[in-house]
């Protein structure tokens, strides 16, 4: 059984963005890292490293930081008229009238939500790893959108 977040008396105002800060500051701080150290081992590394051994090194540490960029990408985005939720690689808009639903059970990763298609999207911004109480109230705050804004038949 999913447990439902806590209920807020009002939405938060308009235009409002759920991410997880900590987690995006510490992602992209170990992309710069991960450039930097690449780049510091290809060009002081061996001497009889030739130049293609080099530059794979560096393009490693460049393919190392789009990988943590990606991981830094989600955040929900809620507006008057509905919600973007940008997750690793995809994005989807949402009308507040197609969420049913905002769950965040105790061992769920993040939060999720049931649409009125009958399918369910997860929304990777809101998560307890950085913080249950934090997931918490911005669950709470997500469903006082859906509330607020949505007409769906439920």
């Amino acid at each position: 059984m999913t447990a439902r977040p806590s209920r807020v008396s009002a939405p938060p105002a308009l235009p409002h963005t759920w991410q997880p800060v900590l987690t995006r500051v510490v992602l992209l701080g170990l992309a710069a890292v991960s450039v930097a150290f690449f780049g510091l081992i290809a060009l002081f590394g061996a001497p009889d490293w030739q130049r293609h051994d080099r530059i794979g090194i560096g393009c490693s540490g460049v393919v190392f930081a789009l990988v943590l960029a990606v991981l830094a990408r989600p955040r929900a985005k809620a507006d008057r008229t509905g919600l973007t939720v940008v997750n690793f690689v995809r994005t989807r808009r949402l009308e507040w009238p197609e969420i049913l639903g905002v769950h965040l059970g105790p061992g769920d990763p993040w939060v999720l939500l049931d649409l009125a298609d009958g399918d369910t999207l997860a929304v990777v911004a809101i998560q307890p790893g950085s913080g249950r109480r934090q997931a918490l109230r911005a669950a709470a705050e997500l469903r006082a959108c859906v509330d607020s804004y949505g007409t769906a038949v439920r």
